[in-house]
């Protein structure tokens, strides 16, 4: 019997080690997330075709087609997504801009042909009945987040880090790819440490020589058990895009 307790004993110790260690350094974390920036830093304007499908908890879908416009000077960057079809919701816009440390949103509704400002309160608001929200869909940078800590995985870094200005999250994880430093999930979660959320990122596309970007994306939203897929098409990178684009000129005149 003692014999058979000693010969598990040392099986045990022979298996391998499967836990991450974690690393409880701030700059670490941080500067893991930078090289994500630094990668996408090399598209500076980007054109495509989207297209969104909600699923709601009984299987049903509602589909919905884009597109989409952006541009990246810096810090500074811009985006304007405007609706093609259905038809109910077609020409509706949606710019952000995020400039000189600030962030501004603005969605163009036509069936009323006004232009919505939205305030930080309304930014955990869904997007378009979608499983993004408005501040899901603004730029992930790192001034936005107080890193907590750090864990090396065999392919990945997981990555945590508190988000202060957020009324949705108290802090999310990313879950970034150590080879081609990008960002393959995040999970987000609330103040009774649940996580609520989890983006998913798929057919990644090498875009630049050291920058890949997935052409779907799926965020559950897991306490209501629906999805929204968004999938890319059409990309152009790095080519003209007009300024007049991210203005409320823009926003107003569509597609």
């Amino acid at each position: 019997m003692k014999f058979l307790s000693l010969l598990i004993l040392l099986c045990l110790l022979a298996l391998p080690v499967l836990s991450q260690e974690r690393i409880t350094s701030e700059e670490e974390a941080r500067s893991i997330f930078e090289r994500v920036e630094e990668r996408r830093s090399s598209v500076e304007t980007e054109t495509a075709k989207m297209e969104m499908t909600i699923t709601d908890p009984r299987g049903r879908t509602r589909n919905r087609t884009m597109q989409m416009w952006s541009s990246t000077r810096g810090d500074d960057s811009k985006s304007l997504i405007v609706f093609s079809s259905p038809g109910n919701v077609s020409g509706t816009g949606f710019l952000s801009i995020d400039e000189n440390g600030s962030s501004t949103q603005r969605l163009y509704l036509p069936s009323v042909g006004r232009v919505q400002t939205f305030t930080s309160s309304e930014r955990g608001d869904r997007f378009m009945g979608s499983d993004f929200t408005y501040e899901d869909l603004g730029d992930q940078n790192s001034e936005d987040y107080d890193f907590k800590w750090l864990e090396e995985g065999e392919t990945e870094y997981t990555v945590r880090a508190a988000k202060p200005d957020s009324d949705q999250y108290t802090h999310v994880e990313f879950i970034i790819d150590k080879e081609r430093y990008t960002l393959n999930k995040i999970r987000y979660y609330n103040s009774d440490n649940e996580m609520i959320k989890r983006l998913e990122a798929e057919n990644f596309e090498q875009l630049t020589d050291e920058f890949w970007s997935p052409a779907t994306m799926t965020m559950f939203d897991l306490r209501e058990d629906r999805k929204t897929e968004l999938k890319w098409s059409d990309r152009e990178i790095n080519v003209p895009v007009e300024e007049w684009r991210f203005t409320e000129r823009g926003l107003r005149r569509g597609i």
